[in-house]
Formats: C-alpha cells, sequence, structure tokens
C-alpha cells in the first residue's frame, strides 16, 4: 500500500513536495504553515465570519415569518466556495422525501452537499466538537450521532424518521468516517435503520463526491486532529474541482431491509466513482477501530504501480 501512495505521488505533481507533510498529518503530527499559508487561512476565514455576519441575523428573521430558511444552505454553499471547492453538479437531487446515501471524504462535504441541495445530515458526534464546522452543522440541523453509543442508537433513529417526516431531506455517510476519495469502507447499515421499514413515500439517491487529483490531500484520515485538517485545507494554495454526481434515485421499498438497500447503494457509488477516477478502488491504507475496519486483515494486493 506504500508503494502505491508513492506512485501516486510521483505521478500526481502536485503532491510532489507535499506528500511528506500530508503522510505526517496522516500519523498525527502538526502540519508547518508557511507566511502565505496563514494568510490564506487568515483571509478564508474572516470571509466565512462576514458572510456569517449576513447570514445568520437573516436566517433568524425568516424563521420568525416562515419555516424553511434559505439561508444555510446559501452560507454553506458560499462557505465550499471559500474553502476553495469549485462545484460541479451532475444530475439532479431530490428537493424533499429523500434519503441520500454518500461517500466520506472530509468536513468539504457538508458544506457542498448543503449548498448543492439544502439537505440535512447524520454525522458523527465527533465534528460537533470541530471548530466552527461543528457549529455551521449544527445551524443545518445536522443529526450528531455516536457510534459508540449502543444504548442511544433508537432515539438517534427517532431523530432522523421526524426529520423524515418533516418531508427534509437527510444525508448519511454509511461509511462511519472519512477516507481518501480513492477507497471506500464497507457500508454500516445500521446507519438506515430509519429506512426498515421507510417512511410512504420517501426514496433513496446514492450520491458520489469525487476530488479527482487532491482527494488525497483533502481527506482527512488517519491520526489527524480536525483543526489540524482545518488548517491544512484553509491554508492550501488555489482552488480544486469538486464533482458532486447525484445517481438515480431507487425506492427502499423494492428491497428487503437496510442490508439490501446498503449493498445497492454502494455498488452504484463504486460504478460511478470507478469511472470518474479511472481505476478501480483500493484498500484503505489505515485502520478504523470505531467501525472495527483493520488494514491488516484485508487479503494482499498486487502492487500495480509499476
Amino acid at each position: 500500500m506504500a508503494s502505491a501512495s508513492n506512485a501516486m505521488a510521483d505521478k500526481t505533481p502536485e503532491f510532489g513536495p507535499e506528500w511528506a507533510k500530508r503522510q505526517a498529518a496522516a500519523r498525527g503530527e502538526k502540519t508547518p504553515v508557511s507566511f502565505m499559508g496563514w494568510v490564506r487561512l487568515w483571509t478564508r476565514t474572516l470571509m466565512l465570519a462576514l458572510g456569517l455576519l449576513v447570514a445568520v441575523p437573516l436566517h433568524h428573521v425568516y424563521r420568525v415569518i416562515s419555516y424553511g430558511s434559505p439561508f444555510p444552505k446559501w452560507f454553506l454553499g458560499y462557505a465550499a466556495w471559500v474553502v476553495g471547492a469549485r462545484v460541479k453538479r451532475h444530475g439532479v437531487p431530490l428537493r424533499r422525501d429523500v434519503f441520500f446515501i454518500a461517500n466520506h471524504v472530509s468536513w468539504v462535504d457538508i458544506l457542498t452537499l448543503a449548498g448543492a441541495s439544502g439537505t440535512a445530515f447524520v454525522a458523527k458526534a465527533e465534528l460537533k466538537a470541530s471548530p466552527l464546522v461543528g457549529w455551521l452543522a449544527s445551524l443545518n440541523r445536522t443529526v450528531f450521532v455516536q457510534r459508540e453509543d449502543r444504548l442511544g442508537v433508537a432515539a438517534q433513529i427517532n431523530a432522523l424518521r421526524e426529520a423524515l417526516m418533516d418531508n427534509w431531506s437527510v444525508t448519511v455517510f454509511p461509511e462511519g468516517t472519512t477516507t481518501d476519495g480513492h477507497s471506500l469502507l464497507p457500508f454500516k447499515s445500521s446507519m438506515l435503520s430509519v429506512l426498515e421499514p421507510p417512511p410512504p413515500g420517501v426514496l433513496v439517491q446514492p450520491v458520489v463526491l469525487d476530488y479527482g487529483a487532491v482527494a488525497e490531500w483533502i481527506g482527512w484520515i488517519g491520526e489527524e486532529g480536525g483543526l489540524n485538517n482545518y488548517k491544512r485545507v484553509m491554508a492550501r494554495k488555489g482552488t480544486f474541482p469538486l464533482g458532486v454526481h447525484f445517481l438515480e434515485p431507487f425506492s427502499p421499498e423494492a428491497y428487503r431491509g437496510r442490508k439490501a438497500i446498503a449493498a445497492e447503494a454502494r455498488a452504484r457509488i463504486v460504478e460511478t466513482l470507478e469511472r470518474e477516477m479511472g481505476h478501480g478502488l483500493r484498500p484503505f491504507d489505515h485502520d478504523v477501530a470505531p467501525i472495527r475496519y483493520s488494514k491488516a486483515k484485508l487479503p494482499p494486493v498486487a502492487d500495480t504501480s509499476i
């Protein structure tokens, strides 16, 4: 796996001199930020703050006269642009009575998907403690789940069911964590318990987030802390393309239970992700204890980088 990663570093000039920093970040080491990096980081943070000063008051005023405020969607789409994402949307997202199932690479996913569709989210509880991003996610009606809290599963499912019954669109990341954009972890079907049985009229729409060549730099993986990832992404030079593919929706009623629904959504995501990347998925190179994923338990993979 290390040889595959090094091969990508060689083939992608953008990763060349920065690759060692990226690997160190995944090990939990703090990433040094250059002077111009700090300038970009604080400029972008200031732009987000100014956007908040406009959007938050308007959001609360709007909520006095109407239930559905457009300002969280507007601001989160603006935030994705400030971070550097240049989003290209493929397909048409359903607006209501829909359960989006997406792959997960970064906290930027939340900004992007909310800006593109206005969706609410199911996200891991750790995100709530992240600076700024956690608060923004709360503003957009995110349902935070604790992966280890087995006793709280019923309450979390009820919160999701209420959101769907309220005609929201809701997004779940069934991998349970973020990856490097070139891998796809097994889907945890427990995240789809709200669809067993599905609320009346609700459809499932798979979504693919394709960061292209910058996926591994943007991805929040390994032992990296949330603050360090935020600094790395915000200090990054330039912009990056981000393809958001809203695939054909399907009725969960046509499948027998959450495991079958998860398998169907994952198959569709894999097909599109591999087509856009131009190569097959590769095993994720980091252990993820909360979801019991271990790279050491995977069968050996031949090195095809030569």
